[in-house]
């Protein structure tokens, strides 16, 4: 019996291994930093050597700023520089959902935790979207660049509203200041992610009929505020997990509370 005992005690110990203990700020400038540096790094790279062809358009009109898809995907070094710090912060930000469905399930009433799956499931396809789409890029397959954006556009803005929601109206335990905080930040986010896919929409279609001058740019711009306003809500997760670790060990990925 005492020889079955210590063997279940060491059992224990090592089926509770943590492999990574790491705070949520820590986290959230891996997740967000990595591809924020790499995507500022792209567009700017891009207008000072590669102004020419970045800012190419099919209706050979003047044009200022290049879309993120010639910006990350067209030229080198930008394109390695993008496609390694997507493929570097991919497995924080699966641990991050995985982390969010754990959360959801701790502040949420019981009968909106299937609406947190969808979400979780919203926030990985979300990133399989962003991975496909700078590994297939528009300059050497088209079609799939193109069907992974939609994708990423589309599972994105669901991920936020319904995120935003659950948060609002589906919670059991009251909200905490920072919790309080990133829910109005992700509203702003979340409305202003929206405006400018419509307005970017609108210049996109608006160059296509017409084409005028430095209207692509416009939707280059726009574009961009799409990407970065996106980066921000996830950056709210340094919010929502205050004081708390991402934890991953034999048993799996967990929340633990800062001691």
């Amino acid at each position: 019996m005492a020889s079955e005992a210590r063997y279940k005690l060491l059992y224990d110990e090592y089926d509770t291994t943590t492999f990574v203990n790491i705070t949520f700020d820590k986290i959230a400038w891996v997740t967000v930093g990595l591809p924020f540096v790499a995507f500022i790094f792209c567009i700017l790279y891009s207008i000072m050597y590669n102004f020419e062809s970045a800012t190419f358009s099919h209706c050979h009109v003047y044009n200022v700023l290049p879309s993120i898809s010639s910006a990350i995907g067209n030229f080198s070094p930008q394109r390695e520089i993008w496609q390694f710090a997507v493929a570097l912060h991919a497995l924080p930000r699966f641990c991050v959902a995985a982390a969010y469905l754990q959360y959801h399930k701790e502040v949420l009433y019981p009968w909106a935790l299937s609406m947190s799956v969808v979400a979780c499931l919203l926030n990985v396809i979300e990133n399989f979207a962003l991975i496909i789409l700078s590994f297939w890029t528009s300059s050497n397959n088209y079609p799939i660049h193109k069907a992974s954006f939609v994708t990423f556009i589309i599972a994105s803005e669901l991920y936020m509203l319904l995120a935003w929601l659950l948060n609002k109206r589906c919670r059991k335990h009251q909200r905490n200041i920072a919790e309080s905080t990133s829910l109005k930040w992700k509203k702003r986010l979340v409305l202003f992610n929206i405006s400018c896919i419509i307005t970017a929409m609108y210049f996109f279609i608006r160059h296509n009929m017409w084409c005028e001058d430095y209207v692509y740019s416009i939707f280059a711009f726009f574009e961009y505020m799409v990407v970065l306003s996106n980066m921000a809500f996830h950056m709210m997760a340094k919010l929502d997990f205050k004081q708390r670790n991402l934890v991953i060990s034999k048993s799996g990925v967990s929340l633990q509370f800062d001691r």
